[in-house]
């Protein structure tokens, strides 16, 4: 019987063989990959190799002949083509390495219980003969700048930049109550209380997380803000105004449920009022590139009904 051999080429080389394998049969359990790797099925250069091998240029892969016409790219994903062309809408630059989008609020990046298809599975829709995968994400309800790759090498490049904090993120929001003055947060937060507290929580065991935020215009009850970060926990905008005792207007997670359904009622307009405004980071180059992204109609037309709104005590 035939077998397959898969060549690496110079974007996949250098990745764990479990990880190259987790991308390019993606519908595959990954139990079922680590156990052909174990009984030898899956062999490199004629080798047993361990799934933590990393691949070399011009390695071969040798694939077990039933996974040969294995569908493992979502083929019964079927992804409307009004999504697809509001995706291509949505670029705001792309080249041969990746592609930036200005991000609608409430599209969530990845698939999930209540919604079918994300933006990554549209992304992939769109360019379905490259490797795209997301660089980083931003929440569902947050709106703007987000990078997508369309290759593994920067991919791998891009990360290198979020390890040492060489990726500055500036966002836009609209926080609850008059800030006095400019302000820098250091504080560690945790991710793993997310998975009992649906929230991430400020802690000393967490990881290092700076904001800093900047006053664009005080209003009579809520202050414009922009905020610069260059690390990028989850949540950590939101965690950290929250414990400022500003949190973010129509925040359903940390903010003040009253006072968002107040906002509701006044403005029509409940969407998350968080907007990832810019990224910069090096392109493979190494040149310093910059991209902004516009806000939506809804985020201003809150800027202009809450200027004038105040809040009773």
């Amino acid at each position: 019987m035939s077998r397959k051999n898969l060549k690496i080429d110079e974007d996949n080389a250098g990745r764990r063989i479990d990880n190259y394998l987790f991308n390019i049969y993606r519908s595959l359990p990954k139990s079922k990959i680590y156990s052909m790797i174990r009984k030898g099925e899956i062999r490199i250069n004629s080798g047993r190799i361990k799934p933590t091998h990393k691949l070399q240029l011009n390695d071969e892969i040798r694939i077990p002949p039933y996974l040969i016409d294995f569908k493992n790219d979502g083929s019964d994903l079927k992804i409307p083509h009004s999504r697809v062309k509001e995706f291509n809408i949505s670029i705001i630059d792309q080249n041969d390495d990746y592609i930036i989008v200005n991000k609608d609020p409430e599209l969530s990046v990845h698939s999930g219980t209540n919604n079918q298809f994300g933006l990554i599975d549209i992304a992939r829709a769109s360019f379905p003969m490259l490797e795209i995968d997301l660089c980083h994400r931003i929440d569902k309800s947050t709106s703007g700048c987000l990078l997508i790759s369309k290759n593994k090498k920067f991919l791998r490049h891009f990360h290198n930049q979020l390890k040492t904090d060489k990726v500055t993120k500036i966002y836009e929001a609209i926080l609850v109550g008059v800030m006095k003055k400019d302000i820098e947060i250091k504080t560690n937060i945790d991710v793993s209380t997310k998975e009992h507290h649906h929230k991430v929580q400020e802690s000393l065991d967490g990881k290092k997380a700076v904001s800093n935020f900047k006053i664009l215009k005080k209003f009579n009850s809520f202050t414009h803000a922009e905020i610069l970060i260059s690390t990028g926990r989850m949540h950590q905008i939101r965690v950290q105004s929250a414990n400022l005792n500003h949190p973010i207007v129509n925040d359903r997670k940390y903010g003040l449920f009253n006072l968002n359904k107040y906002i509701a009622k006044e403005t029509t307009i409940n969407r998350l009022a968080l907007h990832a405004a810019s990224i910069s980071f090096c392109d493979l180059e190494g040149k310093t590139v910059r991209y902004k992204a516009k806000k939506n109609n809804e985020f201003d037309i809150l800027l202009t009904e809450l200027e004038n709104l105040t809040i009773k005590s």
